[in-house]
C-alpha cells in the first residue's frame, strides 16, 4: 500500500489543529460558566477554584427560579411544535418531491421566501389572530405560531429526492397508497432528517425567549427561558448563582444534543445529494 504524499499529511494535520481551535474557542465560555457556578456561596469566583467548589448554587438557582414549572412548560410547547413541525414538514415536504402538480416550483419559491422573513415582523398579526381567537395566554399561543416553518418543509423535501424513487413504485405496485407509501417507507429511510429537524426545532423552541413574553403574562405560563429572564434580573451580581441557572438550563439540550449528533451530521451531509 501506497503512503500518502506529504503534502497531503500537512493538510490533515492543520485541518485538525482548526478544528480543535474552533472547538476550544466555542468550549472555553462553557467552561468558564461550569466553573463559575461551582464557586461556594459568599466567595469571590475564581477559574483556578482556589476556594474549592460546591453545588450550593444548583440547588439555591433550582429553588429561587422555580425552574421545575418552566421545564414542565417548555418541554411541553418544545414536543408540541416539533410534533407539528415533523408532520406538516412530512406532508409537505413529500409532495413538492413527488407529486407533480400546476405551480409546484413556484409554491416552492414561496415557501422559501418564508424564510427570509423575521418573526419579529410577523407579530402584530399574529398576535390579532391569536386574540381574536381567544388564544391569549394559553399554550397554543406558544405552539401555533411556529407549527409549520419553512425550513423543516425544505429540509425534508430535499431529503426525500435523495431517497430512489423505484423503491415507492415497487410499493405502488403493490398495491400501497401515497400514505402508506410516505409511512411505511418513506420516513423510516428518512430518520437522518426527522431527527436533524427534530433537534433544531426542540432547541429553537426550547432556547426561544420572544414568544412567551409577546403572547403571556400568566406566571403559571412560563418557559424556562423566561425564568431565566426574570433570575438575571434578580441576582444580576451573583455571578455563581446565576451561572448556575445557565448550566441548569443548558444540559438538557446539550444532553439531547449529545443523544442525536451522529444522525444530524448524517442528515445534514446527506441531504441535496440526489442518488
Amino acid at each position: 500500500m501506497s503512503k500518502p504524499p506529504g503534502n497531503l499529511k500537512y493538510s490533515s494535520f492543520w485541518s485538525l489543529a482548526v478544528l480543535l481551535l474552533g472547538g476550544l474557542i466555542v468550549l472555553l465560555p462553557l467552561f468558564v460558566v461550569f466553573l463559575t457556578s461551582l464557586a461556594p456561596p459568599g466567595t469571590t469566583p475564581n477559574l483556578l477554584l482556589q476556594n474549592g467548589w460546591s453545588l450550593a448554587n444548583y440547588h439555591e438557582a433550582w429553588r429561587r427560579g422555580k425552574f421545575l414549572l418552566a421545564f414542565a412548560n417548555s418541554s411541553l410547547v418544545a414536543l408540541a411544535v416539533t410534533g407539528f413541525q415533523i408532520v406538516t414538514s412530512a406532508l409537505a415536504g413529500y409532495a413538492l418531491a413527488r407529486l407533480k402538480f400546476r405551480g409546484r416550483q413556484a409554491l416552492l419559491l414561496i415557501v422559501l421566501a418564508t424564510l427570509v422573513i423575521p418573526f419579529q415582523l410577523l407579530v402584530i398579526p399574529i398576535f390579532l389572530v391569536l386574540k381574536w381567537g381567544h388564544l391569549i395566554n394559553t399554550y397554543w399561543a406558544l405552539i401555533l405560531p411556529t407549527a409549520a416553518n419553512g425550513f423543516g418543509i425544505f429540509l425534508l423535501r430535499q431529503y426525500f429526492l435523495t431517497i430512489p424513487v423505484e423503491l415507492e413504485e415497487a410499493a405502488a405496485i403493490d398495491g400501497a397508497s401515497r400514505v402508506q407509501i410516505l409511512w411505511q417507507i418513506v420516513l423510516p429511510l428518512a430518520r437522518p432528517a426527522l431527527v436533524t429537524l427534530f433537534l433544531f426545532t426542540f432547541i429553537g423552541e426550547w432556547n426561544d425567549l420572544f414568544k412567551p413574553l409577546v403572547f403571556t403574562t400568566k406566571p403559571e405560563l412560563r418557559t424556562v427561558q423566561l425564568a431565566l429572564a426574570e433570575f438575571q434580573e434578580q441576582f444580576t451580581n451573583n455571578w455563581p448563582l446565576l451561572m448556575a441557572a445557565v448550566t441548569i438550563t443548558t444540559v438538557p439540550i446539550l444532553f439531547l444534543f449529545l443523544l442525536g449528533q451522529r444522525q444530524l451530521i448524517q442528515g445534514i451531509a446527506t441531504t441535496g445529494i440526489k442518488n
